[in-house]
């Protein structure tokens, strides 16, 4: 049986102290003392795939290691539903899509028949994240506690019509959360602002050891015989394969190499399996497709790549960015959003706007090894001071000790 002790150790603030320092620990397990009488719910869509999902796994960990209680509720939706959702994100994401009056209907009525199973009604604070659960509010009239509406995506320039609907819901919170201040709404609540991070102690993250990248590549029959060239992302438009994929051909024609696509398809994402089967089409003995649910493959290739890619169009982060900077990766970065937040071009990787210009920067990095190291670097220093867990819990504390009141 295991020691209920050891167990949350796994996930506690001091396991940190290597890398922020005793005294960033200690003021942070004093601050999460002041909260220990609070209950917190998060609800999002899906307990697997993406970012949200990336980090609320181990900061609703962490913060329940820590002595504060913190629930984790998931939307229960039908095809038509993830459907509607999916065309609102693609909105809030700039598109020009209709959201008609039918799929209002679907996404209220499924949001209306989650609210009678979730349990929130005894919690502190209630963080709702991205559109998916965004209407629960309006079903849940009588509330003491604060709610706190998350947004994690790209929100620089929204479909109108769509976002204005959204804010009919969006301003029965509390406050809402964006990841940057260019995300920003002409809203009647409060707005904050809090930047994604990552877990350095993950299977995703955890440091391997050269046998056990070689051991996992092997399994996996990934190739070793030529440079890699990775991105790992959700199968989604906005990731731009298809732009990966000719930036990969355009840069074969100078220096050999394997790209390898590794992603998933996640549950709200109805899309992602159309997309798939589209660049499923292009592969061949370079260029590697791969839809497997292994955390340590994602971690030894993105240790291993020569090249690591998230060239996004639209793009709220890129929690993958930061995973693989921390690995010292040379990352090459769609110019936008948050990656711009994360990549300082020519310093810590490289920022490009089109297929071309990533081609041009692998090629340059392929042959120059030295450029490679100099920038893995200063990537891993800037997700150390930046990018890891218990600031982003930091955060979180700090922002529901101000709406409960709690001393901080």
């Amino acid at each position: 049986m295991l020691d209920s002790g050891a167990t949350l150790g796994l996930h506690s603030v001091e396991q940190y102290t290597p890398l922020i320092g005793l005294e960033a620990v200690e003021r942070i397990l004093q601050k999460a003392e002041l909260l220990r009488a609070m209950h917190v719910v998060h609800v999002s869509s899906t307990f697997y795939g993406g970012g949200v999902t990336e980090m609320l796994t181990p900061l609703t960990l962490m913060m329940n290691a820590s002595g504060i209680q913190t629930g984790w509720r998931m939307m229960q939706g039908t095809p038509g539903f993830f459907t509607c959702t999916k065309k609102l994100h693609n909105a809030l994401q700039g598109e020009d899509l209709p959201f008609s009056d039918a799929d209002k209907g679907i996404y209220e009525q499924v949001t209306f028949e989650n609210a009678l199973r979730l349990d929130v009604e005894d919690a502190d604070a209630v963080i709702v994240h991205d559109p998916q659960p965004l209407p629960l509010i309006s079903v849940v009239p009588e509330r003491e506690a604060p709610w706190i509406w998350q947004c994690h995506i790209e929100l620089s320039s929204p479909n109108r019509p769509v976002w204005d609907y959204l804010r009919g819901f969006v301003e029965q919170y509390d406050t809402a959360v964006f990841h940057l201040p260019e995300y920003a709404q002409d809203l009647g609540i409060e707005q904050r602002f809090i930047l994604p991070a990552i877990d350095p102690f993950s299977a995703k993250n955890r440091d391997l050891t050269g046998a056990e990248i070689d051991e996992c590549l092997a399994f996996h029959r990934i190739p070793l015989d030529r440079p890699l060239i990775v991105q790992v992302s959700r199968f989604d438009r906005w990731k731009d394969p298809w732009g990966v994929i000719e930036a990969f051909r355009q840069a074969r024609k100078v220096v050999d190499c394997t790209l390898v696509l590794l992603g998933n398809t996640a549950v709200d994402d109805p899309e992602a399996k159309v997309i798939l089967e589209t660049i499923h089409s292009s592969a061949d003995e370079r260029l590697l497709v791969l839809t497997v649910d292994d955390a340590t493959l994602v971690n030894a290739l993105q240790r291993r790549a020569a090249v690591v890619l998230q060239k996004s169009i639209r793009e709220g982060f890129g929690l993958t960015v930061a995973e693989a900077m921390w690995k010292g990766a040379a990352v090459i970065g769609g110019n936008v959003g948050g990656i711009r937040r994360q990549i300082r071009d020519g310093e810590n990787g490289f920022l490009v706007d089109t297929p071309t210009q990533a081609a041009d920067r692998i090629v340059q990095l392929l042959t120059d090894p030295g450029l490679k190291q100099q920038l893995g670097a200063n990537a891993k220093n800037t997700v150390r001071e930046n990018f890891l867990l218990t600031r982003l819990m930091e955060d979180w504390i700090d922002l529901l000790a101000e709406k409960s009141g709690a001393p901080h």
